[in-house]
């Protein structure tokens, strides 16, 4: 129907020998040649718009092209609007953190999770502490434990460079799941 740069063919632009012609009103007319339907849309005083170029044969319009532009440009933003991107977001841990701080970082784990969005965790290694690679898959398996079920594990930890580096994600609950824990709740 549309191409990702939004341009469709017009008026004598197309050029193929017949086409399947869909009139003002959006009544399909039939397969005619190229050239009535263009005489068509000059008797309208509108233009031919080849809506489905894949076609065999092409599909083709009659109608104002700006509305048809406008139209069809609102349609990809009302598809682009109801996209929601899920994003990867870091959190940074030391192997020696305080538990205090680790606490804090859960919590903002917990968030990003609740949000939908994939979260890397990250044990930065400083100096000496290379020596110590056994802390920070505690500490990771430590996270693990904490979240238990509720997250799927995308990565699991492994080093680059100085930072064991670990992605997981929320897992999706389907909705009759959400319903069947509700009504339980209510039940009790």
């Amino acid at each position: 129907m549309k191409s990702d740069n939004l341009y469709w063919r017009t008026n004598e632009n197309i050029r193929v020998p017949e086409v399947r012609l869909i009139d003002e009103a959006g009544k399909q007319v039939g397969v005619v040649s190229i050239a009535e339907a263009l005489k068509q849309a000059k008797d309208a005083g509108v233009d031919l718009i080849e809506i489905a170029p894949k076609a065999k044969p092409p599909v083709v319009k009659i109608e104002n092209f700006g509305k048809f532009r406008y139209r069809e440009e609102k349609k990809l933003q009302k598809a682009k609007k109801g996209v929601k991107t899920s994003e990867v977001k870091e959190i940074r841990f030391s192997p020696f953190i305080a538990e205090h701080d680790f606490e804090t970082r859960i919590e903002r784990v917990e968030e990003f999770l609740q949000d939908s969005n994939k979260v890397r965790l990250v044990v930065v290694f400083k100096g000496r502490q290379m020596g110590s690679k056994d802390f920070g898959y505690g500490l990771l398996k430590k996270v693990i434990e904490r979240f238990g079920e509720r997250i799927s594990i995308d990565m699991e930890p492994k080093f680059l460079g100085r930072h064991l580096a670990m992605v997981v994600s929320p897992l999706k609950k389907s909705k009759k799941t959400e319903e069947k824990n509700t009504d339980n709740k209510e039940k009790q």
